[in-house]
């Protein structure tokens, strides 16, 4: 969740707004994910960040408990 949170920090609060929206989500929603360690982003939502992000956030980074590989080549 680090790399999330500096790539969020790297854009402005409407920036941030709308990339949350381009992944299905809210900055509010995020930032509260990122704050809670116990709590983690859904696969989707993860997936949306990865491709949003251009790859500089990757799945991996958001949910390590996850095994992406199988995911990624099913």
């Amino acid at each position: 969740m680090e790399k999330l949170r500096q790539f969020l920090k790297t854009m402005t609060p409407d920036e941030q707004k709308h990339f949350a929206a381009k992944c299905g989500t809210t900055i509010n929603y995020l930032r509260k994910r990122i704050s809670d360690r116990s709590s983690n982003l859904g696969e989707k939502i993860c997936i949306e960040i990865e491709n949003q992000s251009c790859g500089e956030v990757r799945c991996e980074d958001l949910r390590p408990d996850v095994n992406w590989s199988v995911i990624r080549n099913g």
